[in-house]
């Protein structure tokens, strides 16, 4: 078989959420089955690290595809080209975009719809394109493939698609992430706090992760309880992040939060490691990858009450409602001032993080290839 695999967001150290996924995922997918082939679609040129076996053959076509008409342009004439050329047998898209073009069989892995249900958070024409698209990617698909049972239950009411069609393919997580060293944790605190304990956010600076809300609960913590903690926020700029500058420059506090923009994986890592604990409290999640990581550095987790988040937090979390600035108050104040509590989330989230793992992905999301592969195979 043939598989053609839409690899255009493996960015050497660009890499955000998809584009772990699709590392992750195809970097052992490839490896476990030598005797397929895989071409790997780039839209830009590419690095040889992401060529992981001598099974795939990478591909580079234009035009590079950062903007809803270069969506159209590479999803509906450079992808089926390729697919011809290569005479692929299967489609698979990590990102969810599909060709409406192409009558090959197509498996799109669909991590959320936030568009659908906060589609002011975008620019106005990703807004349009991602709502008038998504819907018919998901129409055009044999399988999709989709991160939690909760995006799975919002893919299917949202776009009216067969419970049946879609499978669960949890998110994993990084083996790198592990509890720090005390030495390691002092080290990296006087680096970036000068020695305080820090809350930490990770993730896009983004309307939907909430930042705003979380900057203005961290003031209410820090009047209530005026200890040395800071807020470190570790992250880079997306698309309409003007109001968290302007709350920002309205705190009393705002010394005691400091944004590191992105951070290589290995910082990243240590900085998971350092941390009092992770406040990650978005309007919505497909999945919440920042929560795994967390559990896995050893640290407690206040996080939001909605959408995928309880059912990947379990009980080994913290929850506040997203809405309420003085919910999310309130759990930094528990977890700054009861070290009990902290101990006990931290073990409970050493359990939970089992559930997850990018060899578990990998297994299932190619058990979603063989079913659509198995009726090709008796053609």
């Amino acid at each position: 078989m043939r598989i053609a695999i839409n690899t255009r967001l493996l960015l050497k150290n660009k890499l955000e959420g998809i584009g772990w996924f699709t590392m992750e995922t195809m970097k052992r997918i490839t490896r476990n089955h030598p005797e397929h082939e895989f071409i790997f679609i780039f839209d830009r040129a590419y690095s040889k690290d992401f060529i992981f076996s001598n099974n795939i053959t990478p591909v580079v076509v234009a035009p590079p595809a950062r903007h809803p008409v270069l969506f159209y342009l590479w999803f509906e004439y450079s992808i089926p080209y390729i697919l011809k050329k290569h005479n692929a047998d299967l489609f698979l898209s990590p990102d969810g975009y599909l060709s409406l073009k192409t009558q090959i069989p197509q498996l799109a892995v669909i991590h959320d719809i936030s568009f659908r249900h906060r589609p002011e958070d975008l620019p106005w024409m990703k807004s349009w394109y991602y709502n008038y698209f998504f819907p018919r990617f998901a129409h055009k698909a044999a399988r999709i493939a989709t991160v939690s049972n909760y995006s799975k239950k919002d893919i299917a009411s949202s776009f009216k698609i067969d419970l049946s069609n879609i499978d669960v393919v949890y998110d994993g997580v990084n083996d790198g992430f592990k509890p720090s060293t005390p030495q390691e944790q002092d080290f990296i605190r006087e680096k970036y706090t000068g020695g305080a304990s820090y809350f930490l956010y990770v993730g896009a600076l983004h309307p939907r992760k909430n930042i705003a809300s979380l900057l203005s609960a961290f003031n209410i913590f820090k009047r209530k309880n005026p200890g040395l903690e800071k807020l470190l926020v570790v992250g880079g700029e997306m698309h309409k992040t003007s109001d968290i500058f302007d709350i920002l420059e309205k705190l009393p506090f705002k010394k005691d939060i400091i944004f590191t923009g992105r951070l290589s994986e290995t910082e990243l890592i240590k900085v998971y490691g350092a941390a009092l604990a992770l406040a990650y409290v978005p309007y919505f999640e497909g999945f919440g990858m920042p929560i795994v990581e967390a559990m896995s550095a050893g640290i407690p987790v206040i996080c939001s009450n909605t959408t995928s988040m309880p059912e990947v937090g379990g009980d080994a979390v913290l929850y506040a409602d997203p809405s309420s600035v003085d919910q999310i108050a309130e759990a930094m104040i528990k977890l700054a001032t009861d070290s009990e509590l902290r101990a006990e989330l931290t073990k409970r989230g050493f359990e939970q993080k089992k559930k997850f793992s990018w060899d578990e992905t990998s297994r299932l999301l190619w058990k979603s290839i063989e079913h659509i592969m198995r009726p090709i195979d008796r053609k």
